[in-house]
């Protein structure tokens, strides 16, 4: 029988260590690609060629309110100019982008679809798949942002990798000034939290080098219960139970990002980097159980309590060379990427039983758990002007390799033993290897008309290897993957932009492993390795203009997917449910989203944006006489209240409401919640930060499942109102007034898109 390896002593504490060396440097050494391409945008997006300039509208969409113009293929949003940058992490940050969400367990959506791609400068990361990327989000401070895109459509330079669905590409903060520039910032919070980070970049003559250092502690608690009803399918008869829990986790984080820009020569830019973040979390758990039969007599009733350790350790190294050609315009790149990520858990377990139930299991466990991911992506871009048009091409071979180990262990009550759990012990493998080539074509028709087409072949092959029960399984397929891209420029404000896309979601390691997970003793999970992927195609309508003092951003889509793949729950013995996941039919939405933005004073400027969405599923385990579809009305909007009353202070207020969200088997209720934050300059290069998450103490997530065998409510609470008080320092290029850097005060103005 495989066992897996055993995890070695949780004794590091990277936090500590960020922290120290965040005060060692005066500037941090990271890398600063003086002459880099912008990697997902300037990249990614074909420029005209000088014979035919495009139209002026490549600006950027200010998270704290600037203008929203967008590009030809996408929506990019400044984050500089939130005056909470300096204290949030990356996914608070994503909270505040149009339609984006992500809850308190890292899950991110966007306008209500869950299998959203993170790309990292417009490249796939380990860190940033599976269950890495929840811990990746919360440890990034949103100082290291330059800028957030949001691709609803993608074009044909973009790969199926880690999620099939539309892109979220978080652009990393560059800086290009000659001398040397510096921030540091530093957090304190309630219940013990804090938070500290520092950046800075040096540029002279051929070399730039930048760099970022920063840690955090993060304390979480968190409430649940869950009420669920076992429905007999022949009599009717229903079986009640409930669990409450209580926890709490620490997560103490810290990491590094570091980058080095070297010009060759006039044509030749050579660029290297490097990251590592680090997350050891402690927590501790308590749920209590009780199930009764359908006469309302107990069958089993227990505590269980639980204390977990884990820890996640993510890297990622690269190289890039820029070669400029002959022509005007012509640019040849390659770029070779590797990253990595590790999750570590060992937990333990022990029950105290009033009402055992028949088929307990043993009252004292432990379990651990050892899954590792590794990313290498190499891809080449050519882009040449042509006399129509511009004309791009590329290639991509990328390799995912994961595997899961997972270790169960009974523990003697007496001696103390412990004995390896067969049932409950495994290992899977999962090579995932990509090959893609692509081309696009743009070109300006006239004055008011550009296109952009693109397709993309990409051939994939998944190969299994379900260790324990010496399973193996492969498959392959090639796919044609189209886009288009059409802008009209109706006036000088009005511009009408039209695409389509179609994408392709692979399931992952996660998806396809067979073998049953525990998670609690009502909870296990399980993958399916018969799943095919899901083909998504998405139709969308948008108009730009300004109506009086109002910019205005409206968005008509359309999406289809099919062969979706959803969660499926089986109840099984004991009140044990099985969570696994099926290929669920088809889903159909419609939406409008719309952003309006402006100036009611000199110095209030208000800001709206939101979703109007129309979502019809197919039903997974739908009771008789219900037909076999779920729909939906969702309206999700976000408000902000930007008030700055003098070139010293700046208030903010974020109002977010996320409507109901649609599953295979049921839905998810609305949540609201409200954030705000105050800047004061002190002095020219040192300010003070007040941050206050959930301001009303009201984030819960609700759940409803209704099937013809189960109804279940699950609701959840974490961790409530969170108050940060800090402070922000600049020096170098930017102290006393610069226009640039991480909480920079609330007088200056955040820059337009670099490299554009």
């Amino acid at each position: 029988m495989y066992m897996p390896r055993r995890i070695l002593p949780f004794r590091i504490s990277p936090l500590r260590y960020a922290v120290l060396l965040s005060g060692a440097l005066a500037v941090p050494v990271q890398a600063q690609q003086a002459q880099q391409v912008q990697e997902s945008a300037a990249q990614e997006a074909p420029k005209p060629p000088p014979a035919a300039p495009a139209p002026a509208v490549e600006a950027t969409v200010s998270v704290s309110a600037a203008r929203p113009t967008n590009r030809i293929d996408r929506q990019v949003y400044d984050v500089k100019a939130d005056p909470a940058t300096s204290v949030d992490s990356v996914a608070d940050t994503l909270n505040k982008v149009p339609s984006v969400a992500v809850d308190p367990d890292g899950n991110v959506s966007l306008r209500g679809r869950n299998n959203v791609q993170i790309l990292v400068d417009g490249k796939p990361s380990a860190m940033m798949q599976g269950d890495n990327r929840a811990a990746a989000l919360s440890a990034l401070p949103a100082a290291d942002l330059e800028s957030v895109e949001v691709i609803n459509n993608p074009g044909a330079q973009f790969g199926n990798e880690g999620g099939g669905g539309p892109i979220i590409n978080l652009v990393m903060r560059r800086e290009r000034r000659p001398g040397g520039f510096g921030a540091i910032n530093a957090n304190a919070g309630t219940e013990g939290r804090f938070n500290a980070s520092s950046f800075g970049s040096y540029t002279t003559g051929r070399v730039s080098v930048q760099g970022s250092v920063y840690g955090r502690r993060d304390r979480r608690e968190s409430s649940g219960e869950t009420v669920r009803e076992r429905i007999d399918p022949a009599s009717g008869a229903v079986s009640p139970s409930r669990q409450d829990s209580s926890g709490e986790t620490v997560n103490d984080i810290g990491g590094f990002n570091a980058s080095l820009t070297y010009n060759l020569g006039e044509k030749d830019t050579l660029g290297l980097n490097a990251g590592y973040n680090a997350v050891d979390s402690d927590s501790d758990s308590v749920e209590r159980y009780r199930g009764a039969r359908p006469d309302g007599g107990v069958e089993s009733e227990y505590t269980r309590s639980s204390q977990r350790e884990g820890r996640n350790r993510n890297y990622n190294l690269g190289a890039r060379l820029d070669h400029k050609g002959d022509q005007d315009g012509e640019l040849f790149k390659l770029d070779l990427r590797l990253s990595g990520a590790g999750n570590d858990s060992d937990a333990r377990f022990g029950s105290q039983y009033t009402v055992r139930p028949s088929n307990a299991a043993n009252p004292f466990n432990r379990q651990e758990g050892v899954n590792d991911s590794r990313v290498i992506d190499f891809t080449g871009d050519y882009e040449l002007p042509v006399t129509s048009g511009i004309v791009k091409l590329g290639y991509k071979a990328a390799r995912t390799s994961s595997s899961f180990d997972n270790l169960f262990l009974d523990i003697d009550p007496a001696s103390l033993a412990e004995r390896v759990n067969t049932a409950r012990t495994n290992r899977f493998e999962l090579d995932d290897t990509t090959f893609a080539v692509y081309g696009s074509y743009q070109r300006r028709l006239n004055s008011d008309w550009s296109v952009l087409g693109g397709l993309r072949a990409e051939y994939n092959e998944l190969d299994m290897h379900q260790v324990t029960t010496a399973i193996r399984a492969a498959n392959h397929a090639t796919d044609l993957i189209p886009s288009a891209f059409v802008t009209y420029g109706l006036s000088e404000d009005g511009t009408l932009r039209l695409s389509y896309a179609r994408r392709i979601r692979r399931p992952g390691a996660g998806d396809l492993n067979p073998f049953v997970v525990y998670r609690d003793e009502l909870n296990v999970s399980s993958g399916n390795p018969n799943l095919k992927p899901s083909h998504s195609d998405s139709l969308e309508l948008g108009y730009e203009t300004r109506l009086g003092k109002v910019d205005t951003n409206l968005r008509l889509y359309a999406r289809r997917d099919t062969d979706l793949i959803s969660e499926r729950r089986f109840l099984q013995a004991n009140d044990v449910l099985l969570t696994t996941r099926e290929n669920a039919g088809s889903n159909r939405s419609v939406g409008l989203e719309f952003s309006f933005s402006g100036s009611a004073t000199p110095t209030l400027r208000l800001n709206l944006n939101g979703n109007v969405g129309y979502a019809e599923q197919s039903r997974l385990g739908g009771q008789a006489g219900t037909g076999g579809t779920r729909s939906a009305t969702t309206v999700s909007a976000r408000g902000r209240i930007s008030w700055q009353p003098d070139k010293d202070n700046q208030f903010q207020l974020m109002l977010n409401a996320q409507g109901k969200q649609l599953f295979g088997e049921g839905y998810r209720q609305p949540v609201r919640t409200a954030d705000l934050s105050y800047r004061r300059n002190l002095t020219p290069a040192l300010s003070l930060v007040l941050n206050v998450n959930d301001l009303f103490d009201s984030q819960r997530t609700e759940t409803i499942t209704e099937t013809e065998r189960l109804r279940e409510r699950s609701l959840r609470e974490n961790s409530g109102r969170v108050v940060y008080v800090g402070l922000s320092y600049r020096f170098g290029t930017a102290a006393g007034g610069g226009n640039r850097g991480p909480g920079m005060g609330p007088g200056m103005r955040s820059m337009g898109p670099p490299g554009r």
